[in-house]
């Protein structure tokens, strides 16, 4: 009897790679089961605070700032525990000074939590133990960040509680009138504006639970299945291992947003295949930063910045995946067509298996698949809709019994086929068959299909959906291998025990919280930075400064704030470059947009600085996940940073484009509105890679590639075109309002340009916009908007605003001056110019296949009469 391993790689060697990258020591002897123990206490005290318990039997029950406090302070113990001081430092054990610093740290953090009561009694009053332990914990934490960091993110935080202290001393335009050292130590470390402010609550309270939710769903096997799915799905086609490695990121990116890990975890596999189809080392670990990085931007389990997003715009997280959704998935799907490119360009043709099946079996295997995914999924959605007014208060007893019983039918079906081959004996001379492939793992989509429920049907918070999800894990941790053995009739293979589950438990626990350590850090020190903004008002005087920079033109602005995240990006992670940018420009741009009457959502924004921010991973010289590739691909890491980063022109491409189109994000989209625009727009992104690329049917010519952008800038943003024929809007006088406003119909849309001053009281013009409310006269709609106007001197003024009104909400305030109204023009659909553009390509392909028939007819040999 074989026995058959559920996951087939090396999790010693994955975590060694990790932390080889990122410059972590890994003790041996007792330090490293008291940092294992560590790590698995933080998981399960996550664990613990995230689900019921607590309060169904009376204990344990926390507030949000005691939980930031020990979540801090077991990220702080272990960053010194596993992170040295220096590269000379000892790998092998942690010297006494690190166990200093750590308890320290530690203490500094949990201050908070024992003192919690008192500190309430008594808000803004500092002590002087709080002011010791402020004036310990910022350093500490400045410290713990540059250890885990690098030195980026301190020296930046380093730098704005500087400008907090100095600010008399400061400059003109950037001088404030300081912050007293009490004052700071006490807005830092002791309220909830600095260190222990959003960011670190968006880390204790969904981060965690996500990232341990794919250490889990990794540990259980699900990532060596998805790759193995990907792998007998695409490993026959021309340039197959490298597409299989894109799909394989993206099913990995469904359940990690780390992209070192899914670098490591996916790349180890993938790359070396890669190399043996004739990719060079740069290129295949190239394409696998890209597609790794972007499993970020991948719903469900986005990165967390996308958490962070929540708190900062304000919509549920279901709302950030609703949005999420096109861009990620028109990425990926570029991204499977530039491999195909660069396939196309070495040469390489589709490998000649012989277990490759007629296509018409492969696509009705397929087919299969997916019909019983989709069903699982529909059953799912409609059973449990219809469960829950029948069931009652047994619902969630009723819900356990049917999952229970589809997890069985699943490992029965899984018993029924081969089990997954180990990386090891997977070649390119035999691949697996893709429907035994998908049969052996579907209990693998519980989890997910649990935590989506959760997330878009139920509308938990983002922590109870994971903490559901991570419970079906455990569960499957814990029993896939006994039962798998049980319901296997033949005892050709033995998948192992019980035991053997309780250590893949126990790992995945510890692996968890060991990849939260740098987000816990780096939330906590960019808390810092948030602070320091809103204790001095240094965001207002960086608005006018960038402002001035733009020149007040938004295009300028936006490339302007992508630049500052590709820098940051140099020295800072993802999550730290999101909230450092976001905090600073993400107001700026919308005013801006405001003031060129262009309304910029402001999810929109948000996106785009995340979209800019995952870039930190690829940039080089400092791209972490450029460096893990080349570790496995023996490549040169700053070429494989380079190729990535030019890979990923796509992924910086489309923030620039649902800035202006946000159609792409599905704002105000129906459902078939929305699929049209998710095919147009996957076939601009793929006319765009091809340009990018510099390769079409064949190798383009320089006017070719110049045609091919604009075809791809016109399917994506056709109303540009329609802007420079005719106006989109139509102007009326201020003074005509409600008339205009007995004119139009409920929700018709009523911008009005705006002149006065904002809240510091700067004159600006700037734009808003109305959906016009139900009335029945001009006057009653506008008393609906909460608007009261006078006329002085020929102008139209702001008399009342009414409170809690749609103009209040806009900004509106008394005496501003209402400059213009624009009412959308009636102008043909914007769509039409998608004609032209499909025109022109046209004339594009049959350029190039006209000079691939010429050259195919000078390689024939001439025939003698």
């Amino acid at each position: 009897m074989e026995k058959t391993p559920i996951t087939s790689h090396d999790a010693l060697s994955t975590e060694e790679l990790i932390a080889q990258d990122v410059g972590a020591r890994l003790p041996s002897g007792p330090m490293a089961k008291l940092i294992a123990a560590l790590a698995l206490s933080w998981s399960l005290f996550q664990l613990w605070i995230a689900s019921p318990l607590p309060f169904i039997i009376g204990f344990g029950v926390m507030n949000d700032t005691e939980t930031r406090a020990i979540h801090l302070a077991f990220a702080l113990l272990l960053a010194f525990f596993v992170f040295p001081a220096r590269k000379r430092s000892p790998r092998d054990r942690v010297p006494g000074s690190d166990w200093l610093l750590g308890l320290v740290s530690t203490a500094a953090a949990l201050y908070l939590f024992v003192f919690y009561a008192e500190l309430a009694q008594r808000p803004g009053n500092l002590t002087t133990a709080d002011f010791i332990t402020a004036c310990v914990g910022i350093p500490l934490l400045l410290e713990a960040a540059r250890r885990v960091l690098g030195p980026a993110l301190p020296l930046i935080a380093s730098l704005f509680l500087i400008y907090s202290l100095a600010g008399p001393w400061m400059p003109g335009l950037l001088a404030h009138r300081g912050v007293p050292l009490p004052a700071l130590a006490n807005h830092q470390w002791i309220t909830t504006e600095g260190v222990f402010g959003i960011a670190l609550g968006v880390s204790t309270s969904f981060v965690f639970l996500f990232v341990l939710f794919g250490a889990l769903l990794e540990r259980a096997g699900a990532g060596h299945y998805f790759i193995q799915l990907a792998f007998s799905m695409l490993g026959h086609l021309r340039g197959g291992p490298a597409k299989a490695a894109v799909v394989a990121s993206g099913l990995t990116g469904l359940i990690s947003g780390s992209s070192i890990a899914n670098v490591v975890t996916t790349g180890t596999f993938t790359i070396p295949m890669m190399r043996k189809v004739g990719f060079s080392a740069e290129k295949a670990g190239a394409v696998e930063v890209a597609s790794s990085v972007n499993g970020q931007i991948m719903p469900p389990v986005m990165g967390a910045a996308a958490f962070l997003m929540v708190e900062y715009v304000g919509i549920p997280y279901v709302d950030i995946i609703k949005h999420a959704f096109l861009p990620a998935a028109i990425s990926y799907i570029s991204l499977l067509y530039i491999v195909h490119l660069e396939a196309l360009k070495l040469g390489m043709q589709p490998l000649a298996v012989a277990t490759v099946r007629p296509w018409l079996a492969r696509l009705t295997g397929f087919a299969f698949g997916a019909a019983l995914i989709s069903g699982l999924s529909m059953a799912v959605y409609y059973g449990l809709g219809w469960l829950k007014p029948l069931l009652g208060d047994y619902t969630l007893p009723g819900v356990a019994i049917l999952l229970g019983i589809a997890y069985l039918g699943l490992l029965k079906i899984a018993a029924m086929n081969e089990p997954l081959a180990s990386e090891e004996e997977t070649s390119l001379d035999t691949l697996p068959s893709t429907r035994a492939v998908l049969l052996s793992g579907l209990h693998y989509l519980l989890p997910v299909v649990v935590l989506v429920w959760c997330l878009m049907v139920e509308r938990l918070s983002p922590g109870l959906s994971a903490f559901w999800g991570t419970v079906i894990l455990v569960v499957i941790v814990l029993t896939q291998r006994p039962l798998l053995n049980w319901l296997r009739t033949d005892g050709k293979h033995h998948y192992g025990t019980v035991e053997e589950g309780i250590v893949d438990l126990r790992e995945g626990l510890i692996a968890g919280a060991r990849n939260m350590i740098g987000i816990g850090i780096a939330t906590a020190t960019a808390g810092i930075i948030v602070g320091a903004v809103s204790q001095t008002g240094v965001g207002l005087v960086l608005a006018d400064l960038v402002e001035m920079l733009s020149m007040g033109n938004l295009l300028l602005m936006l490339m302007l704030t992508a630049l500052l995240s590709l820098i940051l990006g140099m020295g800072l992670p993802t999550t730290a470059n999101y909230i450092v940018v976001s905090s600073l420009l993400a107001p700026v741009i919308v005013v801006l947009g405001q003031q060129q009457g262009l309304i910029v959502p402001l999810i929109a924004v948000h996106l785009f600085v995340f979209y800019f921010g995952i870039m930190a991973d690829v940039t080089p010289p400092v791209g972490l996940a450029s460096f893990a590739a080349a570790a496995v691909s023996k490549g040169d890491p700053i070429k494989t940073g380079l190729t990535a980063f030019y890979y990923s022109l796509r992924t910086a491409a489309l923030p620039f484009l649902f800035i202006f189109n946000t159609d792409l994000l599905l704002i105000d989209v129906d459902w078939a509105h929305g699929i049209a625009i998710f095919i147009v727009a996957t076939i601009a992104m793929l006319i765009f890679a091809a340009a990018t690329q510099g390769y079409f049917l064949t190798r383009n010519r320089w006017y070719e590639t110049l045609l091919l952008l604009l075809v791809a800038f016109t399917l994506f943003r056709p109303g540009f075109w329609q802007d420079q024929i005719t106006d989109p809007f139509r102007y009326v006088a201020p003074s005509e309002l409600s008339a205009e406003l007995n004119s139009l119909s409920e929700g018709d849309i009523l911008r009005m340009r705006i002149r006065g001053e904002d809240a510091v009281g700067v004159i600006r013009d700037f734009s808003v916009l109305f959906e016009v409310p139900a009335g029945d006269t001009g006057d009653a709609k506008q008393q609906a908007l909460g608007l009261e106007t006078y006329q002085q001197d020929g102008k139209t003024l702001i008399d009342i605003v009414h409170f809690s009104s749609p103009a209040e909400k806009a900004g509106l305030m008394f005496d501003q001056e209402i400059v213009e109204l624009r009412i959308p023009a009636q102008r043909w659909a914007k769509e039409w110019f998608w004609l032209p553009a499909g025109l022109l390509f046209l004339v594009i392909v049959a350029l190039q296949r006209r000079r691939i028939n010429s050259a195919e007819q000078e390689q024939q040999p001439l025939v003698q009469p």
